[in-house]
């Protein structure tokens, strides 16, 4: 089974067609021979992730929330912060939910990288 490396330049993409496309090549699902149980897809290199479009109004109104575990630890984060100090990680998490949720999704968001 060979790999290739896509280079995908974000500049001017919407963020969820992005990470639609992103996450159907790490899944290998543009290859003929894609099985659903096994590990075929190809690493993907994304540049200009910081000048991507965030289209509507995600960027005022959403927020993203985590949770540590103890009582009153629930955090936010609203996108408009997060995209200003990590854009890359933004896509990182668009990506992460769009991938199916089994034991080749880690091996699979570990082929993501970014590239400025």
């Amino acid at each position: 089974m060979k790999t290739n490396t896509h280079l995908i330049n974000a500049q001017g993409k919407s963020l969820g067609r992005l990470a639609a496309e992103v996450a159907a090549l790490l899944q290998g699902k543009n290859k003929i021979n894609f099985v659903r149980h096994q590990d075929m897809g190809d690493s993907v290199i994304v540049e200009n992730v910081d000048k991507m479009k965030i289209t509507g109004k995600k960027i005022e109104e959403k927020i993203y929330y985590r949770h540590s575990g103890y009582f009153g630890g629930l955090k936010e984060m609203p996108l408009k912060k997060l995209f200003k100090e990590q854009p890359a990680q933004v896509l990182k998490m668009a990506v992460w939910g769009m991938l199916p949720k089994n034991r080749l999704r880690d091996k699979m968001i570990k082929r993501l990288e970014f590239k400025k």
